[in-house]
């Protein structure tokens, strides 16, 4: 498989000087100078031996790096939370997630030769934030499968959804799931299209993915944010999502899972024009169900689920 093309371009080496003489240029600050100046010749030497004083430093700047380098576009969009995958819900091997697809949809084949191997002996890593492989469809080579749109690919997967679940499954947004009120984000669209071409348009495709937990507690738009940042971060629709959902029952089976944002899906609430919305899946008594909310609404209960180029 050929290497993907992340957006987000490394530090430059002039950055990097830039950076690290600004980082340098502190210590010659006025205020610092006079906090070193007023210190006795015993204080001064206690600082010089005392090893935890450049501790300190480093992780410092460690951590303001980190912090002051993150956009803070939408940062009041986020709440503390606690929920996570309180059903016992794990990444499952491919070769098991590969084996339930194609029980479920028997046209399909496999994955790009020898992909599955180079993930198995480690000579391709999983991504940092990813927590495992999930295989995914290739819905567009399988219209006699999935129809010829995406909408009518989400469809399929969640008629599924409710047949793998003895009918524990509702849609809020029955009758709605079309061109008018349901699309991907063009973000999205690249992503898929880019990570089929690098995995030879094969029928089912590999991705690293979270389900949700490290965006939990952030709104749609603020994981969006957070996401395109990184360059190598693409939020998950409504198909990838319940794709995965399919491979890994257990994911939504109690009522203190986190639900999960499908965020590299946009939803127009009138069918209008105005895709304000973003679907999500969510567990109650009722068992699966699928609504879209607000993008701007942060809640403890919900969070992203996202893909990563390896």
């Amino acid at each position: 498989m050929k290497t993907l093309t992340q957006n987000a371009e490394p530090v430059s080496e002039g950055q990097l000087k830039q950076l690290t003489r600004m980082i340098c240029d502190v210590g010659d600050a006025d205020l610092v100078q006079e906090a070193l100046g007023a210190l006795s010749k015993k204080q001064a030497e206690r600082l010089k031996g005392n090893p935890e004083f450049t501790a300190a430093l480093r992780e410092f700047a460690v951590t303001k790096i980190r912090e002051c380098a993150v956009v803070n576009e939408f940062a009041n969009e986020e709440v503390d939370s606690s929920y996570g995958y309180l059903s016992g819900y794990k990444p499952t091997d491919l070769q098991t997630q590969k084996a339930i697809l194609i029980k479920l949809f028997p046209e399909l084949k496999g994955f790009f030769p020898g992909l599955l191997t180079q993930i198995v002996e480690g000579k391709i890593k999983l991504p940092a934030n990813a927590e495992g492989w999930f295989a995914v469809p290739n819905w567009k080579k399988h219209p006699e499968i999935f129809g010829k749109t995406y909408t009518e690919a989400v469809q399929k997967v969640l008629d599924t959804i409710k047949q793998t679940r003895d009918g524990a499954f509702y849609n809020y947004r029955e009758g709605q799931i079309d061109e008018k009120h349901l699309r991907q984000s063009a973000r999205s669209v690249k992503f898929w299209e880019e990570l089929a071409k690098a995995q030879g348009d094969a029928d089912i495709l590999i991705i690293a993915a979270q389900f949700g937990i490290r965006h939990r507690g952030r709104s749609v738009r603020r994981a969006r944010v957070v996401m395109e940042d990184s360059g190598s971060e693409y939020g998950l629709g409504a198909f990838a999502g319940g794709s995965m959902l399919l491979t890994h029952p257990k994911r939504l089976t109690d009522l203190n899972d986190l639900w999960i944002d499908l965020s590299g899906d946009e939803w127009s609430p009138g069918g209008g024009g105005d895709f304000s919305k973003s679907p999500c899946l969510w567990f109650s008594d009722d068992g699966v169900e699928l609504d879209a909310c607000d993008v701007g609404c942060a809640g403890g209960h919900y969070g992203s689920a996202s893909g990563f180029f390896p």
